[in-house]
């Protein structure tokens, strides 16, 4: 029986693995449902890795509280369980503060991110006692006092970042000088600033720039303090991508600069933005190649159609899915796209070719992939990518009257005795999901075999 859930869905199923069933028997086996029926693109998502996700930012960051950014990955299911381990949220949209609040999260552990805000989402946050707001200018702060003016503000401080994608994009937050004026402002429009929120950069690798962060945060709270604001709240923010590297790294530098600047006995309550840290290696998306073209590529390294006798063979792929779906994080230039898996087995000896992946759309945009070398494939064979889970299972744009791939959610018998172990329980805690025991079909022989380098 094919157990799925789609965004919109009230209830779900999660398939609940032996300890001995491999994740990729459970994707086979939809592949295999897929071929004989329409060849959808769908996800599997492996719930477990969330809760070790969890389990690691408890050891490595005990002092900072985790807000999980919904706009990351607004899956119900994934919300449920972060819900359950008791992680705080951060909202974008009113459908996403509705989202999380039918699970029960306090309004309390609701923040409403985002430095340029909709009034009718201030309004709305004002409405339901969501007091947790992000600004870092003077108009948003006065929207904020005429629409909320019972409101905890956050100053976002501008982040220094080693990466070179982030030079280059729009940059959020406030100097040190426009945070005095900030505060200077606030105080006329007797507007709560409650502390200061910070970027750290998704490489993870300038300690400096994290450090001077730190330091910037601790200016503030000073002006904040002299001017009679009651500063209690430092964030960290996002950037968090997820791997156990990066986590030690700023844990390593972040410690001692916290017990520096903002010791325990402050009572200063730590928190961060983690989106991507959590769902990214939890989620497979498995797409199917609908169509194929060849081009050639002469000596020169110029293609051009048709391909003649002396070229090298270049492939246009075609996919069910693309930026306009669960790739739209590709036109945002959020992050980039890896090389995926061939599902079916290829030969080590096979020669790989200069390849293309788009999406079906037709579209010049639709490119998901520019250039990667692969075997070549046929209509109907079967890529997965794998580390999937962030900024794809989100509504950013709609193509046409395409359904949004199914996901098929699944955890073993240890995770789930894991989460047990945080007191969560599937009569208590967990209302909307249900375990159903995972059966493999049999004589499934198309075993999937990983893309030589």
């Amino acid at each position: 029986m094919s157990m799925k859930g789609t965004l919109d869905d009230v209830h779900h199923s999660v398939e609940l693995l032996k300890d001995s069933t491999a994740l990729r028997d459970v994707i086979d086996r939809h592949i295999h449902d897929q071929t004989l029926a329409h060849k959808s693109a769908f996800f599997v998502a492996d719930l477990g890795v969330i809760v070790w996700q969890q389990v690691r930012w408890s050891a490595q960051m005990e002092r900072v509280r985790p807000f999980y950014t919904v706009r990351c990955n607004s899956s119900p299911v994934v919300i449920e369980i972060l819900a359950a381990l008791g992680t705080g949220f951060v909202c974008s949209s009113k459908h996403e503060l509705d989202l999380v609040k039918g699970f029960g999260v306090s309004s309390h552990d609701i923040m409403l991110g985002g430095t340029c805000k909709q009034l009718s989402h201030i309004k709305y946050a004002a409405k339901h006692n969501i007091q947790l707001l992000i600004c870092d200018n003077e108009v948003e702060l006065r929207k904020i006092a005429r629409c909320h003016p019972k409101a905890k503000v956050l100053l976002q401080l501008m982040s220094d970042s080693c990466c070179e994608r982030a030079k280059t994009a729009l940059v959020f937050g406030s100097t040190l000088k426009d945070c005095r004026h900030l505060l200077e402002n606030a105080k006329e429009l007797n507007l709560n600033i409650a502390g200061v929120k910070f970027n750290v950069a998704s490489c993870g690798q300038d300690t400096e720039a994290l450090c001077r962060a730190v330091s910037d945060a601790r200016c503030v709270f000073d002006m904040g303090e002299e001017l009679g604001f009651e500063m209690n709240i430092l964030d960290l923010g996002e950037g968090f991508d997820g791997s156990e590297a990066q986590l030690e790294k700023i844990n390593t530098t972040l410690r001692p600069m916290l017990d520096m600047y903002f010791p325990p006995s402050s009572g200063l309550s730590v928190i961060a933005e983690p989106g991507a840290f959590y769902v990214s290696s939890a989620f497979t998306l498995a797409v199917n190649i609908i169509a194929k073209k060849t081009l050639g590529r002469d000596f020169s390294g110029q293609t051009h159609n048709p391909l003649s006798a002396n070229d090298e063979p270049e492939f246009l792929y075609y996919m069910n899915d693309g930026v306009y779906g669960s790739f739209a994080n590709k036109l945002l230039c959020e992050d980039s796209i890896s090389k995926p898996l061939v599902h079916k087995g290829v030969a080590t000896e096979e020669p790989l070719f200069s390849s293309s992946l788009w999406g079906p759309s037709e579209d010049d945009l639709d490119q998901v992939l520019d250039q990667c070398l692969l075997p070549e494939l046929a209509v109907g064979d079967w890529l997965l990518f794998l580390s999937a889970g962030a900024n794809s299972l989100r509504t950013v744009f709609t193509n046409g009257d395409e359904p949004k791939p199914p996901v098929f959610y699944t955890i073993t018998e240890r995770d789930w005795k894991e989460m047990d172990k945080y007191g969560i329980s599937l009569d208590r805690r967990i209302k909307n999901f249900s375990l159903v025991p995972c059966c493999l079909q049999p004589n499934i022989t198309d075993t999937p075999v990983s893309t030589p380098a």
